[in-house]
């Protein structure tokens, strides 16, 4: 669900909930009347799930094309691995950034000694769609420990730069167009300005509750908030509060997206397809399942 708010918001939505197999995840991007912020086509938020002993989460192996993921978990783990022979654990804090571009085939599970005991988990997941000249490039992966990702820290402020720029500051993630994405934990009563340097900007809640100074209304968990471009804009803390800052500049060309597959040209998505259905994809190592082509796909 999508409304209209006033002066210097443009949307703000209300994500949709999707079961993924016992495991629901909140989608804001995209949305109906809005398809993409900058370079961001996707948007999930999942958890907090708990686990008993024995369970956990099974996304098995399938592929992407045209887009980079980037994983970023509040609590809980997870288990990475491609078709690169990349294997590596995710933790609270940390960033995985996974580049398909031509194309790559990964899942994510639970880890084993979660699952023993049981546990829980809550994060997000963004897909940022490649520009058009880089969607073949080579697929790589890259994991970024937490003290790897610039912060700023005071007056009731925790800002974690996950990629791109912001305030004069940079990630090490790889990007390949101009973009922010950043976790901003505030304190109640806490200002956070985020300015114009970025064309399109957005706040997804993932806690607590905000104001925009200078605009009505309070916005709590599970709210994107889409701003115009150009204006400045003064979040607030209502409560303690935690959200995921981000945007960039918007691509030039109309972007498809199908299951995991984006790209500028619907025949590369069908291509894409055929080689999905076909099995012609690189496969996993250590994992031999895969999450076949859904049966609507034509």
């Amino acid at each position: 669900m999508t409304y209209l708010s006033n002066a210097d918001i443009e949307q703000v939505i209300l994500p949709s909930t999707r079961d993924l197999g016992g495991f629901s995840v909140r989608r804001a991007l995209p949305a109906a009347m809005r398809q993409m912020v900058g370079p961001f086509i996707f948007l999930d938020s999942f958890g907090p799930v708990r686990f008993g002993v024995g369970e956990g989460i099974d996304t098995r192996p399938h592929p992407h094309i045209g887009l980079s993921t980037l994983t970023y978990l509040l609590e809980g783990e997870l288990m990475h691995r491609d078709s690169e022979s990349y294997v590596q654990l995710i933790s609270p804090g940390e960033v995985n950034l996974m580049v398909a571009g031509s194309g790559i085939v990964h899942s994510e599970r639970t880890p084993e000694h979660i699952r023993k005991d049981g546990g829980k988990l809550t994060g997000l997941q963004s897909w940022i769609a490649l520009p058009k000249q880089s969607e073949e490039t080579a697929p790589l992966f890259q994991h970024l420990g937490a003290n790897e990702l610039p912060t700023v820290n005071g007056e009731g402020i925790n800002m974690k730069l996950l990629a791109g720029t912001l305030h004069g500051r940079r990630s090490p993630a790889a990007t390949f167009s101009d973009l922010f994405s950043a976790e901003i934990q505030l304190e109640a009563g806490s200002r956070y300005r985020i300015n114009g340097e970025h064309i399109e900007r957005a706040i997804f809640v993932v806690s607590g509750a905000i104001e925009i100074i200078g605009q009505d209304g309070t916005y709590g968990p599970d709210r994107l908030i889409v701003f115009k471009p150009g204006a400045e804009i003064v979040v607030k803390a209502s409560e303690a509060a935690r959200f995921l800052a981000f945007g960039g500049e918007p691509l030039p060309e109309k972007r498809f997206i199908r299951w995991n597959f984006v790209a500028t040209d619907q025949e590369r998505i069908r291509h894409a397809a055929d080689l999905w259905r076909e099995r012609q994809f690189p496969g996993v190592p250590g994992d031999d399942e895969f999450i076949p082509l859904p049966d609507n796909f034509n």
